[in-house]
């Protein structure tokens, strides 16, 4: 087992495949935005493969690969067969914007990845332009098609709540779940970047209440819930999870760290805290001293965020963090 200094099984590794994106939310990077990684710092697949298997090796078991947005990455889905394969790996799944989802959907189901998380903050196409900056709802909804059509499951959807923008949708977002048996996740804005600081902050305890209410709902538990408190219909058919990093922080229970896809290990969101793998792998190390890296850089992993104390304190857009 990999555990931290505090307890934790470490079991989960967000891995970010690339920090381009081909829109541009405005709680995650600027309008604009043009400074990214250098393609030559990128790690190869054969170095993420090998990263990979160093993490399952000590007991991680759980891969989610993030971006930006994943599917701009060429050849991903080779990617997603090769770390699927690993022994060791029993959970390969996938954040997306789902604008390229339809075009990649069957090739990514083939090469072993099986649950969906798909950022959607609106249904309203005007109010998705506002937000992500590009007329392109009608693109994820169609890649949500395509991918329900493929297996895929669970789908969550990640809604980021919005004061004044997205904080009256949660009905009709709930419905279009319900119609397509969909995860519906609420998520509270976190102050990563300037962009994340802009965001007007939603806790989201009276609307869990009220949805409650609502659709008729109890607490329930979902498989892969992560962070997210849940409430369910007794029938199953309305599945609601709340992520709340400010109003309710779960930092006592996190199982997971996040690799850049600069090769750098943040091992905590809301911290500064890292380990640059880059560099040791490409100084030659042997699989034993990748091995002791990692347990060194779990063994600081911070107790938690200071989102609360110090909000100022994380620079660095989501979007080069790794979802």
């Amino acid at each position: 087992m990999l555990c931290d200094s505090h307890g934790r099984r470490i079991e989960y590794l967000r891995l970010s495949v690339t920090d381009r994106c081909d829109l541009r939310c405005t709680y995650c990077m600027p309008a604009g935005f043009k400074g990214y990684e250098e393609p030559a710092n990128w790690l190869t697949f054969d170095e993420i493969e090998r990263v990979v298997g160093a993490f399952a090796r000590l007991g991680v078991h759980k891969i989610r690969l993030t971006g930006g947005e994943p599917l701009l990455r060429r050849n991903l889905a080779e990617l997603a067969g090769r770390l699927s394969s690993l022994p060791g790996i029993a959970d390969l799944s996938l954040s997306s914007n789902g604008t390229q989802l339809a075009k990649h959907a069957q090739a990514l189901r083939a090469a072993g990845i099986t649950r969906l998380n798909v950022s959607l903050d609106t249904l309203d196409q005007a109010r998705f332009a506002t937000i992500t900056g590009r007329d392109a709802l009608d693109a994820v909804l169609h890649g949500l098609m395509a991918a329900k059509e493929e297996g895929f499951g669970p789908i969550k959807i990640n809604m980021v709540v919005m004061a004044g923008t997205t904080d009256n949708e949660f009905d009709a977002m709930a419905a279009y779940c319900i119609e397509h048996r969909f995860v519906l996740r609420l998520i509270e804005a976190m102050p990563v970047g300037e962009t994340g600081r802009k965001t007007a902050f939603v806790a989201l305890g009276t609307i869990r209440e009220r949805l409650r209410t609502c659709f008729g709902l109890v607490d329930g538990v979902v498989a892969g819930g992560g962070p997210a408190r849940y409430l369910v219909s007794p029938d199953g058919s309305c599945q609601i999870g709340f992520i709340t990093p400010i109003s309710q922080h779960f930092c006592d229970t996190c199982n997971r760290v996040r690799l850049s896809v600069d090769g750098t290990l943040y091992l905590c969101l809301g911290q500064d805290d890292k380990v640059d793998l880059r560099a040791l792998l490409r100084s030659g190390c042997s699989d034993d001293q990748l091995e002791q890296a990692l347990l060194d850089g779990i063994g600081r992993k911070p107790l938690k965020h200071e989102f609360c104390e110090h909000p100022t304190q994380v620079v660095r857009f989501m979007s080069s963090t790794g979802g």
